[in-house]
C-alpha cells in the first residue's frame, strides 16, 4: 500500500465510527460565541468602541467573535465554562469606567413633511421604516453559525478538535452535526423574508413561478456540488460514504432545498402555519423509519444502484426540509418589525412581544425534544444526524430557537436604539452601531464564504498531513484560515461586492 493511500485511509478511519458527546458540552460550547458578543455589545454600547472602526477594533472584533469559537473548540474544549467566565468578566470592568462619550448628542429625527408635492411624498417614502428590517441580533446570529461553521470544517481533520465533536457515524449528538442542522435552520429563517414581502405587497406568485424562482437558487448549488463529487473523486481526498453516500454533498442537501419549499408553499392553503407543516413532514418520515424497512434500508443495504448508493443524502434530506420549514416558521415572527401586524403597541411593547414570542417557541421545540428522547415519558428516540431523524430535527430546532433569543435578549438590553427608530436614515445608523463589522461582513456573501472556506479547507488538507502537525502548528494553521477568511469578508464587504450564488 502506497503512503498517499495508506495515509488516506488513515484520515477516513479518523473521522469514522464516532459516537459524539453530551448535547449540555456541546451547550456550553456554542455559548462561547453568546458571552463573547456579550463583551462586544457591552464594549460598543458603553464606550462606543468599534466606531470608527480602527485596526484595533478590528482585531479585538476577530478577536471576540472568531478566535473565542476556535479556541472554544480546540485549546479550552475541555472547559469551554471557564473561557465563557474570562470572556464575561470584563463585562463588568466595562460598565465600571465612565463612558467615552457621555455628552455625546443625539441624532436628529428628520420630520416628515406633506405638503403635497412629488418630491415631499418621495422623501416622506425614504424616510418610511421598512415593514421587514434586517434586525441586529439575527445578524449576530447567522454570523456566529457561519463562524462556529468555518472552524469546524477545517479543525475537525486535525488531532486538536477533540473527536467527541466530529460527525457521529450513526447514533449520536456532535458539534459538526448540530451546525450542519443549523445552517439549514438558518437558511429556513432568512427565507422567510421574500415571502412576508409577497403578503405585504398583496402579489401572490403562481406556483410555477415560484418553482422557477426557486430553481434559480437551486442551479448554482446543484453545480457546486457536482464540482464538489469531481474533486473528491479526482483528488483522491478522503471520504466518510456514510455521511451523505458515495455521490452525494451538502451542497446537494442545500440545492435541493428551495423547488421543495416552494412545493409545499402549497400546502399552506391546508396546513395554517410552516411549523406545523415541519411536524407534519418529520412525523410522517419518523412513522416510515419505524414502522416500515425505510431504517434498515438506510443503515445497512448494499450500494448497489445510484438510490442506495446515495440513501443517507437522499433520505436524511426529508429531515432536513422539516428543520428549513421549522426555520422558516420562526422567521416569520422574528423577521417582521411587529410579531402582530394589527397592533399598534409601542416599541417596547413589541419587543417584549417578540423575546415571549421566541421564547414559547423555544420551549415548545425544547419540550417536544426531551417527549422523543425520554425513556420514561416520551418515545425513547436517539438522535441521528445520519437519518435526520424526528430528535435530531427537534434538537436543532430547539437549540437555535434557544440561541437566537439569547442573542434578541443581548440585543434589547444594549442597543434599543434601533427598536425605537423613528425614520429608516436612523434605523440603519442604529443598525451599523448594533452590530460587529465582521458579522455584517460574514452576513453578506454567507454562500460564497462557505465555497472559499471549503476551497482552503480542501487546500490545507492536500498540503498538510494534519494528522501529524503539533498543536502549535495547528492553531497557526487555523488562525491563518479564519483571519483569511475574515479579511476577504471585510474587504469583499468594504467594496460593496455580493456574491450571487
Amino acid at each position: 500500500m502506497s503512503n498517499s493511500t495508506s495515509y488516506k485511509q488513515r484520515k477516513e478511519d479518523f473521522v469514522s465510527n464516532l459516537s459524539g458527546g453530551p448535547v449540555s458540552e456541546i451547550n456550553n460550547v456554542t455559548a462561547v460565541a453568546l458571552v463573547a458578543v456579550l463583551l462586544w455589545s457591552a464594549l460598543q454600547a458603553r464606550h462606543s468602541f468599534f466606531q470608527p472602526m480602527t485596526a484595533l477594533g478590528y482585531l479585538v472584533d476577530y478577536g471576540l467573535n472568531v478566535c473565542a469559537i476556535l479556541l472554544a473548540t480546540t485549546l479550552y474544549s475541555n472547559s469551554p465554562v471557564l473561557l465563557c467566565i474570562f470572556l464575561a468578566t470584563p463585562v463588568a470592568l466595562v460598565y465600571m469606567l465612565p463612558p467615552s462619550n457621555p455628552n455625546k448628542k443625539k441624532l436628529a429625527i428628520p420630520r416628515p413633511t406633506n405638503d403635497g408635492s412629488a418630491s415631499s411624498i418621495e422623501r416622506n417614502k425614504d424616510l418610511a421604516l421598512d415593514a421587514v428590517p434586517v434586525k441586529p441580533f439575527l445578524t449576530t446570529y447567522r454570523g456566529s453559525m457561519q463562524i462556529i461553521t468555518y472552524v469546524a470544517i477545517l479543525a475537525v481533520d486535525f488531532k486538536l478538535f477533540p473527536r467527541r465533536f466530529a460527525k457521529v457515524e450513526t447514533w449520536g449528538t456532535s458539534l459538526m452535526d448540530l451546525g450542519v442542522g443549523s445552517y439549514v435552520f438558518t437558511a429556513g429563517v432568512v427565507a422567510a423574508r421574500p415571502v412576508l414581502k409577497e403578503k405585504i405587497s398583496g402579489r401572490t406568485l403562481s406556483p410555477f413561478t415560484r418553482l422557477l424562482k426557486s430553481l434559480r437558487h437551486s442551479i448554482p448549488l446543484l453545480v457546486l456540488g457536482f464540482l464538489r463529487f469531481l474533486s473528491v473523486k479526482g483528488l483522491e481526498y478522503a471520504e466518510h460514504t456514510t455521511e451523505y453516500g458515495v455521490h452525494w454533498n451538502f451542497f446537494f442537501t442545500l440545492g435541493f432545498l428551495p423547488p421543495f419549499v416552494a412545493l409545499f408553499q402549497e400546502a399552506l392553503r391546508l396546513i395554517p402555519s410552516y411549523a406545523m407543516l415541519s411536524m407534519f413532514v418529520m412525523g410522517a418520515y419518523e412513522f416510515a423509519l419505524n414502522r416500515t424497512e425505510l431504517k434498515a434500508y438506510i443503515l445497512t443495504a448494499p450500494r448497489v444502484d445510484i438510490i442506495s448508493k446515495n440513501r443517507e443524502g437522499i433520505f436524511s434530506f426529508v429531515g432536513y426540509l422539516a428543520i428549513f420549514l421549522a426555520g422558516q416558521d420562526l422567521g416569520m415572527f422574528v423577521l417582521p418589525r411587529k410579531v402582530n401586524p394589527r397592533s399598534n403597541a409601542r416599541a417596547g411593547t413589541q419587543r417584549n412581544t417578540l423575546l415571549m414570542t421566541i421564547g414559547v417557541w423555544a420551549g415548545l421545540w425544547a419540550v417536544l425534544y426531551h417527549l422523543s428522547t425520554s425513556y420514561k415519558y416520551g418515545l425513547g428516540l436517539t438522535v441521528s444526524r445520519r437519518l435526520a431523524n424526528l430528535p435530531y430535527v427537534l434538537w436543532v430546532a430547539a437549540f437555535n430557537s434557544v440561541f437566537i433569543l439569547g442573542y434578541c435578549l443581548v440585543d434589547t438590553i444594549f442597543f434599543p436604539a434601533f427598536y425605537n427608530a423613528a425614520d429608516k436614515r436612523t434605523e440603519k445608523e442604529a443598525y451599523v452601531v448594533a452590530t460587529s463589522k465582521l458579522m455584517r461582513a460574514f452576513n453578506r456573501n454567507a454562500l460564497g464564504l462557505f465555497l472559499i472556506a471549503n476551497l482552503l479547507t480542501g487546500l490545507v488538507n492536500m498540503t498538510v498531513p494534519t494528522l501529524d502537525v503539533s498543536p502549535t502548528v495547528t492553531m497557526a494553521i487555523m488562525l491563518a484560515y479564519t483571519g483569511v477568511l475574515s479579511v476577504v469578508a471585510v474587504v469583499l464587504d468594504n467594496y460593496d461586492i455580493s456574491i450571487k450564488l
